[in-house]
């Protein structure tokens, strides 16, 4: 299906914004990418699209199921190509960098908690938030994001 059609099947008409941006995350040099990013590349590319139009897309292709939204403590909303299968997310608190998961044993147990509670799960979201342990990990240039606790 050509990026014309999938918008089409949606319901959204298919503006230059709404091509170029589902043509970046297909592009996927990044799969998980803030509005910013999004708009960092599209200026890369010398396009004239706006932040506001950035923004105002990625919350339509989310309402229309074409990208996941996920918040991770950073507070900025991230944004993913919807591909249908559910994964959780490993967050690296040395770079940021997220990395998918999936563990059957733990989509179990959650819903075995949750039933125990009275509960179905309709949706969920998990995320770890972690440090790197590798000694040789390639992400590790970046200087690591640090938390500054007040007390």
């Amino acid at each position: 299906m050509s990026n014309i059609d999938e918008l089409k099947s949606t319901g959204l008409k298919a503006t230059l914004p709404r091509l170029k941006i589902l043509e970046i995350f297909q592009g996927g040099k990044q799969r998980h990418m803030t509005a910013e990013d999004v708009f960092r590349v599209l200026l890369e590319e010398r396009s004239d699209i706006g932040l506001a139009t950035v923004y105002r897309v990625l919350m339509q292709f989310e309402q229309a199921g074409l990208l996941n939204r996920s918040n991770f403590e950073s507070g900025k909303a991230v944004y993913e190509i919807n591909e249908g299968q559910h994964h959780d997310h490993l967050v690296c608190l040395d770079c940021g960098r997220v990395e998918e998961f999936y563990d059957a044993e733990i989509e179990r147990r959650q819903h075995a908690v949750a039933e125990l509670k009275g509960f179905a799960i309709a949706d969920h979201s998990l995320s770890i938030y972690a440090n790197c342990t590798k000694p040789d990990c390639p992400n590790r240039s970046v200087a690591p994001v640090r938390h500054h606790h007040h007390s």
